[in-house]
């Protein structure tokens, strides 16, 4: 499904991403760990494509397509979606007929989306202003759901969600993926998380820990948790039960 093979992200002069290499298959769901500022965001970010980073060095293969060099639009053609953390406020346009476009051009039904993810009271407002940032995540989503991507690309489902409706996105992205098991899976998913509460809805496979830029460790997501809870994302680096790359 997708390959990112020695990937290497720069802005301006900084490097924000050093040789960053995994392999996500079909029906697999992978999340992204680690502290502020790590990288995390601009790792989705480069894989879809959005920004203005520079790829330095390395590639990504999508399908057996090498995608490095592709538009947002082009890869979102492929069938790679992502929901962001924040997105910006557009007044002008409404949730509804954002939703209605979207839908027209991926010849999907939004409606009942919409109602799965308490987001009807939002549909006549200027898109996420003023929304809170629960409201502004499951709009975020909608739009994901609406485009019914293979491969889905999530920045913190949880992050501004209160507890009611964390439920309510994480159901939501598990009826995405299409599945608990991966063989009954019929899309895969990368998926940055804080607080581990989306584990509680999507069955993920494999986790990764991001330190400033470079990967250092993955294995069991529960298991990086709980080491990480107990010692910070510095103790995934002694620790035992994770692989270190």
């Amino acid at each position: 499904m997708l390959e990112v093979e020695g990937l290497t992200v720069k802005a301006g002069d900084r490097i924000i991403l050093e040789d960053i290499s995994l392999t996500i298959a079909p029906g697999e769901v992978h999340v992204l760990l680690g502290p502020n500022g790590s990288g995390k965001s601009t790792l989705l970010r480069a894989i879809m494509g959005m920004g203005d980073q520079e790829i330095v060095s390395g590639k990504m293969v999508y399908n057996g397509e090498d995608i490095t060099r592709l538009s947002v639009d082009e890869r979102a053609r492929l069938g790679v979606g992502i929901a962001v953390q924040h997105s910006p406020a557009l007044p002008e346009v409404r949730l509804r007929d954002l939703a209605g476009l979207l839908a027209e051009r991926y010849k999907t039904s939004w409606r009942s989306m919409a109602q799965a993810l308490n987001c009807d009271h939002l549909l006549d407002r200027g898109l996420n202003e003023n929304f809170s940032g629960g409201e502004s995540k499951r709009a975020e989503l909608l739009q994901l759901m609406i485009q019914n991507p293979r491969l889905l690309l999530v920045d913190e489902p949880e992050s501004g969600v209160d507890l009611e409706n964390i439920a309510v996105v994480g159901e939501a992205l598990n009826s995405l993926l299409k599945g608990e098991k991966i063989k009954e899976r019929a899309k895969a998913g990368l998926i940055i998380t804080h607080t581990g509460h989306i584990l509680n809805y999507v069955n993920a496979d494999r986790g990764y820990v991001l330190i400033n830029g470079r990967l250092v460790c993955e294995g069991n997501p529960r298991d990086l948790f709980e080491v990480i809870n107990k010692r910070g994302f510095e103790g995934c680096l002694e620790c035992a039960t994770c692989k270190r790359i």
